[in-house]
C-alpha cells in the first residue's frame, strides 16, 4: 500500500479514470457492433458520424491507439458505402 498522501490520491484518481475509460470504450464497441449489424442504409449513415466521433474521442484520450481508431473508421465507412 502507498505511504504518501499524493500516492494514495493518485491511486484513487487512476481508479476513477480507469472506470471512465472502460465505460467509454465498451460503449463505443457496442455502437460499432450495432452499426455492423445494421442492414438499413439510412440508419447506418445516421449512426456512422456518431461512431466516428466516439472513436476519435477515444484516440485523442489515448484509450485506444490512433491507428486502431483510423482502421475502424475506414472499415466502417467502407461498410456503410457498400450498403448504399
Amino acid at each position: 500500500m502507498a505511504n504518501h498522501k499524493s500516492a494514495i490520491k493518485r491511486i484513487r484518481a487512476n481508479a476513477a479514470k480507469r472506470l471512465r475509460n472502460r465505460y467509454q470504450a465498451k460503449t463505443t464497441r457496442n455502437a460499432i457492433k450495432k452499426l455492423r449489424n445494421t442492414t438499413n442504409p439510412e440508419e447506418a449513415k445516421a449512426l456512422l458520424p456518431k461512431v466516428v466521433s466516439m472513436l476519435d474521442r477515444l484516440a485523442k484520450k489515448n484509450v485506444i491507439h490512433k491507428n486502431k481508431a483510423s482502421n475502424n473508421k475506414s472499415k466502417l465507412t467502407k461498410f456503410v458505402n457498400k450498403l448504399a
